[in-house]
């Protein structure tokens, strides 16, 4: 997603060939000689995205699945992973996601017949667990119902997970118990703020009261919500982060956020809606082509140095996530000038999780 963005900088280090999203048959042309001048990237915003017809994906020669992430369970076990996509793109356009400046709200379905061949030929590989990978596995619900309806019908003992955003969570309530009968252990939702000040400029769709009731209709349910966030936005204040903190405890969901969460920084990359924001206009300094964003301070020197704390702090793969939840918090208050201690943790605990996770941390 990122080449076409990036198309400049990629030509400017030699790259001859660019190819953005929905390219196999560009990349086919390429290979048989028949390519035509111009890449994906040079069509963005002129005409939209190709409509492909997609075929089972062929995962010959690639490395076992064992040899991928794994899903560690709560009992210590692990699953062996599957990864597909029901569906491609999104057709939302929250100004902060990377996916908008390539999709602009466009988004493709994978027939349901292919998504299953992709999980059956990957089942007989030894995978009893499915990521679907969709940024939004309810942009189509009915394709999602029938797609996991398919898979537990032949795989009865191969769980999943998906992704889905808070107002879809709310929108289609009636479709969570299914996803619960269906072998969903948990659905990742992107929250990324409780501030609703921060959510509207995100243009995510959602409130804070949204979330609450997304986080209540999930828990009556049975299903497992594990929420990410943009913890550090240009926006975000000292006491706004020590908030973010406690409504997710009292919600009784700090122990389904992996630690990066609380550190993660808002990226604004080339092309990003983030850059419709004048206040984002004159606060982001020049492109760095090295990290592929525009880089900004904080207005509050404190908010940058907490994030740096926190980071850090993140980082120690071995920390259980309860001690990193408590002290990111201890580290809030201490940069609003108080010192407070919520929990005697012992530190060297193995790190352990009440629900199921990757064993590779990822961003939402």
């Amino acid at each position: 997603m990122y080449a076409p963005l990036n198309e400049e900088l990629l030509r400017q280090h030699g790259v001859s060939i660019v190819l953005g999203p929905e390219a196999e048959e560009d990349l086919v042309a390429l290979a048989s000689g028949n390519h035509r001048k111009g890449s994906p990237s040079q069509r963005l915003g002129t005409e939209a995205l190709p409509r492909l017809k997609f075929i089972q994906p062929d995962r010959a020669g690639l490395p076992a699945l064992d040899r991928y992430a794994s899903l560690e369970m709560p009992d210590g076990s692990r699953k062996i992973v599957a990864a597909t996509d029901a569906t491609r793109g999104c057709k939302h356009r929250c100004r902060h996601c990377p996916i908008v400046p390539v999709y602009d709200g466009q988004f493709r379905v994978v027939p349901v017949d292919v998504v299953m061949a992709d999980v059956r030929a990957q089942v007989e590989q030894g995978a009893t667990h499915v990521s679907f990978g969709d940024p939004d596995f309810f942009n189509g619900p009915t394709h999602a119902r029938k797609i996991v309806e398919a898979l537990h019908r032949e795989f009865p003992d191969v769980s999943y997970d998906a992704i889905i955003k808070v107002e879809h969570l709310l929108e289609h309530r009636g479709l969570l118990p299914v996803l619960v009968e269906t072998g969903c252990l948990f659905v990742t939702s992107a929250v990324e703020s409780v501030d609703d000040d921060i959510l509207a400029r995100l243009e995510k769709g959602h409130t804070r009261a949204d979330f609450i009731a997304a986080a209540g209709a999930c828990r009556s349910v049975g299903l497992t919500l594990v929420p990410t966030f943009v913890a550090f936005t240009p926006w975000t204040s000292i006491d706004g982060y020590i908030d973010l903190l406690t409504v997710v405890e009292d919600l009784d969901l700090a122990g389904h956020v992996a630690p990066v969460q609380w550190s993660i920084r808002l990226l604004v990359t080339w092309g990003s809606r983030l850059l419709e924001l004048d206040d984002i206009k004159t606060r982001v300094g020049p492109f760095d082509a090295k990290t592929l964003t525009y880089p900004w301070l904080h207005r509050d020197s404190r908010v940058d140095a907490l994030q740096r704390q926190v980071m850090a702090l993140a980082s120690g793969s071995k920390i259980p996530r309860a001690a990193v939840f408590e002290t990111a918090r201890e580290l809030a208050h201490a940069a609003r000038g108080q010192v407070k201690t919520f929990r005697s943790i012992d530190l060297v605990l193995p790190s352990r999780s009440a629900i199921p996770y990757m064993n590779e941390p990822w961003y939402c």
